[in-house]
């Protein structure tokens, strides 16, 4: 059950820490210049939104998830079925961010599923 929760922890909290962090630099705008200063005045303007702090404390929730579950179970079986967030990724995608999801995406991501599902058979 451990196991379980901690795999949701990584996938679900850790996809959304991401688009936080990707609405945040959405709102931040695009770094125009690539020098020194502006990237300085980029990571300012980025600090002060709310949803890098919220991003960043769910990815780290996230990462120790991670941490504590390469303790219980094998990188061969962890990493592949993190996989999922990229489904997660997605399904945020359209519903907090905006955005459009293609029907070649939403194929790529249904090859990463059935990789999921055969990954998680071969391990019973």
């Amino acid at each position: 059950m451990l196991e379980f929760v901690l795999f949701v922890l990584i996938i679900v909290v850790g996809t959304w820490g991401e688009l936080c962090l990707g609405r945040a630099m959405k709102q931040t705008g695009e770094l125009e210049r690539f020098r020194p200063s502006a990237m300085v005045r980029l990571l300012y303007r980025a600090l002060q939104i709310k949803w890098i702090w919220i991003g960043v404390a769910m990815m780290a929730v996230a990462f120790f998830s991670l941490l504590l579950l390469l303790s219980l179970e094998d990188v061969s079986f962890v990493v592949p079925v993190t996989a999922l967030s990229y489904l997660v990724g997605a399904i945020g995608g359209i519903f907090f961010l905006g955005e459009r999801v293609s029907g070649q995406r939403w194929i790529g991501i249904a090859l990463v599923c059935v990789g999921v599902t055969l990954v998680v058979i071969g391990n019973r």
